[in-house]
């Protein structure tokens, strides 16, 4: 293996060299392929941007939704607390703080993608703009994603804390019709 690991190495370093005096003799190719380098790594870098922003936006959208069902959950709370069922209140908090615990995670990771999308923006508007060409479709540079990271929640609502309070929630509807036909 490591003759032909050698053989391989020679060639490609002497391709290299090839590839470098043919540049060094013909300076307008060398422009040329500059020119084509700088392009693609602009629409790589845009392309990172467009994904970066997908995934601020799907983060915001969940944020949105949690804090949604935080709300619902409190007012639910308060609703078991005042007919005093409180071990039901008690586990509809414990619920706030796993929904709450998953927006801190939402926060975190829009706050590392606001920073990824600043850094590419940084390195976008540093570069300098290309002269006219034919676009040219070049692969993500390696580390880099064409498709946005979604966070999915760790945990969703209980289904017995939901059942329980369904029964609750009927219960209540009961009582509240038999003081009506108590009138």
């Amino acid at each position: 293996m490591s003759g032909s690991s050698n053989w391989l190495d020679e060639l490609e370093a002497r391709l290299d060299s090839q590839l470098e005096s043919f540049l060094k003799s013909n300076p307008q190719q060398e422009a040329l392929l500059a020119e084509q380098q700088a392009r693609e790594r602009q629409q790589s870098l845009r392309r990172q941007r467009l994904d970066l922003k997908q995934e601020a936006e799907l983060q915001r959208q969940g944020l949105l939704r949690l804090a949604g069902e935080i709300r619902s959950w409190q007012e639910r709370v308060q609703r078991a607390r005042s007919a005093g069922a409180d071990a039901l209140a008690d586990r509809a908090e414990a619920h706030i703080n796993e929904l709450m615990e998953q927006g801190r995670c939402r926060w975190e990771t829009l706050a590392e993608v606001g920073q990824r999308f600043s850094a590419v923006d940084v390195e976008l508007r540093s570069m300098v703009p290309p002269s006219t060409g034919g676009p040219g479709q070049a692969p993500p540079a390696p580390g880099e994603s064409r498709v946005p990271s979604q966070t999915k929640p760790d945990c969703t609502p209980q289904a017995d804390l939901e059942s329980e309070w369904s029964a609750f929630e009927n219960h209540q509807d009961l009582q509240e019709l038999r003081r009506q036909i108590q009138r």
